[in-house]
Parts: C-alpha cells; sequence; structure tokens
C-alpha cells in the first residue's frame, strides 16, 4: 500500500488536518472561551472551561485509539482510513450546527463533547495514512506536511476566528460556518486524494464481526514492552505538549484579566498566527533534515528552545515582546512537532499504525486535559495575589519542556535499537 513518493500526493492525503487543526484552534483557543464569558461568572471561567474541556477530551483519549485500531482492520472499498474519515466528518457537521444554535451552558457542553466523540472517529484512522501510503524514509517530508498543514490551520483560525470574534458582538454562527465549511472542503481532497487499496467486504473480517469482544481485545491490545522506545517518546510528546495547552488553554483569559485588552480575541488571533508562521517555518526543514541528521538532535534543540520562550513568558508583558516570544516558541514547536510525528511512524509496528499511532493521542489529548485541569488553580492563586495563577501557569510550562529534554535522550532512533535492546541475537 506504498504510493510513490510525490509532493502533491502528501498534500492531498494531509489535507484533511488543515480543517482539524482549524477547527480545533479556533474552538479551544477562542471560539469556547467566548461562548463561555456568557454562560458563566467572572471568578468561575478557567474553571468552568477547564474542567469542560478536561472531560471532553478524555473522551477524545478513549475514542481515537480505538477508532484507530478498529480501522486497522477495516474491509471497505473505500479502505481502511476513508470509510472512518468521511463517517466522521459527516457528524463533526451535526455537532457544529448544536454550538451554533446554543443558548446555555449545558447545550454548550453537550455540543463539545458530542464533536469530540466524533472527531475522533476520524482523527484516529487519519493517522494511518502517513505508514500506509508512504515509504519508510520518505515519512519526515510527510510529516512536515503535515504539521505545516497543522500550523495552517492555527494561522487561519487566528487570522479568520479571531477576527470574526472580535468586538462586543462575536458572530458566532458565521465562524461555525467556515469551520465546518473549511472541514467539509479539506475532506473531500482527502477522501480522493488518499488512494488507499480497496480491502473488499469479508464478513469474517468487516467492522461488523471486528466489534466481536475477543477481536475487540485483540485490537486494542498494546504490547508497551516490546515498544519501549515508542512509549519513552509519548512521555515526551506528553511533557512538551502540556506546556504549549497550558499557555494557549487560558491565554484569552490572560490578555483579557492580567493584561487588560479590551478585545482579547482579536490579540489572542494574531498571536496564534503570529506562532503560527514560525511553526509552519520550522516545520517542514526539521522534518526534512531529520532524515540525514537524526531525529533526536534536532528534538533537543527544539525542547531547548521552547523552554527558553516559556521561561521569558515570566517577565514579558507588552505585546510586542509577547509576539516575539511566540515566534521562539513558535519554531521550537515547529520544529519538535514535525520531528516528533516522523519519529513515531519509525517507531510503531507497520501492521498495526492505526493503533499506535492512535496511542499518540493518549500524548496529545492527555496533556491537553491535564492542562485544562490548571483552571481550578489558576482561578483560586488568583484570588489569593491578582494574576499570580497564570505566572504559576508559565513555571509549570517550563518544567514540563525541560522534562521533555531529558526523556528525548533514552528514545532510540529507530524500533530496530529497541529489538536490539531486547534481544541481541536478533540484530541485523
Amino acid at each position: 500500500m506504498q504510493e510513490k513518493h510525490r509532493w502533491h500526493h502528501h498534500l492531498t492525503i494531509n489535507a484533511y488536518w488543515l480543517g482539524v487543526s482549524f477547527m480545533w484552534n479556533s474552538l479551544h483557543s477562542i471560539l469556547l472561551p467566548v461562548l463561555l464569558l456568557s454562560f458563566t461568572p467572572q471568578g468561575m471561567r478557567n474553571t468552568s472551561y477547564g474542567i469542560l474541556t478536561f472531560v471532553g477530551l478524555l473522551v477524545a483519549m478513549v475514542v481515537q485509539p480505538l477508532s484507530g485500531a478498529l480501522s486497522d482492520g477495516t474491509r471497505h472499498a473505500l479502505g481502511r482510513r476513508r470509510p472512518w474519515i468521511f463517517l466522521g466528518t459527516l457528524l463533526d457537521l451535526a455537532c457544529l450546527l448544536v454550538l451554533a444554535m446554543a443558548g446555555s451552558f449545558w447545550v454548550v457542553a453537550v455540543g463539545y463533547m458530542l464533536l469530540q466523540l466524533t472527531s475522533n472517529l476520524a482523527h484516529g484512522p487519519a493517522q494511518g495514512l502517513i505508514p500506509d501510503l508512504i515509504p519508510e524514509g520518505k515519512r519526515g517530508f510527510a510529516a512536515g506536511v503535515k504539521n505545516l498543514f497543522d500550523m495552517m490551520g492555527i494561522i487561519a483560525a487566528g487570522l479568520i476566528t479571531g477576527t470574526l470574534m472580535s468586538g462586543a458582538t462575536p458572530r458566532i454562527v458565521l465562524t461555525i460556518t467556515v469551520i465546518a465549511g473549511i472541514l467539509l472542503v479539506v475532506t473531500i481532497v482527502t477522501m480522493v486524494g488518499a488512494r488507499e487499496t480497496t480491502t473488499q467486504a469479508d464478513p469474517d473480517n468487516s467492522i461488523a464481526s471486528g466489534l466481536a469482544l475477543e477481536q475487540l481485545r485483540d485490537l486494542v491490545r498494546v504490547d508497551f514492552g516490546a515498544h519501549r522506545g515508542y512509549t519513552r517518546l509519548l512521555a515526551t510528546r506528553f511533557c512538551v505538549l502540556l506546556a504549549t495547552y497550558l499557555v494557549q488553554s487560558f491565554g484569552l483569559y490572560y490578555f483579557r484579566d492580567a493584561l487588560g485588552m479590551v478585545d482579547p480575541s482579536r490579540a489572542i488571533g494574531s498571536l496564534m498566527a503570529a506562532v503560527g508562521v514560525s511553526v509552519a517555518l520550522a516545520a517542514y526543514p526539521a522534518g526534512a533534515l531529520s532524515e540525514r541528521w537524526g531525529r533526536k538532535g534536532i528534538t533537543l534543540a527544539a525542547c531547548s528552545l521552547t523552554a527558553l520562550g516559556m521561561a521569558l513568558l515570566l517577565v514579558v508583558r507588552s505585546m510586542s515582546g509577547l509576539w516575539i516570544l511566540g515566534g521562539i516558541i513558535g519554531l521550537g514547536m515547529g520544529a519538535f512537532a514535525s520531528v516528533n510525528w516522523a519519529w513515531a511512524t519509525d517507531l510503531v509496528p507497520s501492521q498495526e499504525a492505526g493503533k499506535y499511532l492512535g496511542l499518540s493521542n493518549l500524548a496529545t489529548a492527555g496533556s491537553a486535559a491535564v492542562a485544562r485541569l490548571f483552571g481550578p488553580g489558576i482561578d483560586l492563586v488568583n484570588s489569593w495575589w491578582p494574576h499570580a495563577g497564570y505566572s504559576m501557569l508559565f513555571l509549570v510550562a517550563t518544567a514540563a519542556v525541560v522534562v521533555g529534554l531529558f526523556l528525548t535522550l533514552g528514545v532510540p532512533q529507530r524500533a530496530r535499537d529497541t529489538v536490539q535492546k531486547r534481544s541481541p541475537k536478533n540484530a541485523r
């Protein structure tokens, strides 16, 4: 199921990530915080946002690896991954409609939870497209393209959603309509461009029969001991992403409360765009260079740059200074995200790529979920000492990246390195 290394193929199989990135960065950084301003009291906004998104991300942590594992065994005329991508996207559109019509906190909560469920039905299988269709040795380039689309989604969310949601009367319905339209278009591009090999329907090996209890256990069974390098890579990913989600999640409230900005939606949107540009500049070169220089060295440099930027957030308060730090952090995160994903495709077993790459969401959604638990702590510390909760946030973010840097030292370059350590006689 490998496809010739062509640039347009990398673009089409990764186009879906542009829509996913645009949707979730719009929702988590701007749309959802603004929606909650209408339904939660002043001193409880970080808490309400934190708890709601924490529970939603727990849903994502369960659904994404499960759907990825089920897609590994899917038999369908469209292949293993595309049926799930198509179904999940259609359901996403219905959930976005619920959010657009929401008139209370609980309707927002229901729409958000369902969107986490449906989006991750597609997200897990979609992660299997690169190892399915791109040969080893070319995946650094493909991962760079994927992360470039991720960053384009951040830039678009910052510019488009930040503008639409700014001012005294944010245009919520129009914003959600734009999100839905972009998601639908890029999903169609990936559905057409991802030329999966047809897997004919087999009554003994189909989605329906795969849901039998014993087969389901086989699908989700994970041997962490045999893939210790990948497990350590997930721990590294968790720590570094925890730092970024801590800063990203409560940024709008930080701008509004601590910096006193009258239009925090536009401010956070412009900063997201600035960060996204620097991330995009780093994503492709880092992924491509990691094929020559190895994944570890570039990851260590990326973590160092990110930690520096996070630490300086403690002392910088001007918007111009924050843009500079956003660029520094963006360069580090762009290199980290691109190389980390390419590294993951090196370390997972190819026949179970959907399942194991789906487990990356234990680190991605897990770190995002843990970050949201800091919401009540921010409100509590702020009640003792005005705005000190945000300083605590930046300290924890810096420490998390430093821990990720040290964990990186123990990750093997390739899966065979792990095998050699476990069984010398099997070394090649």
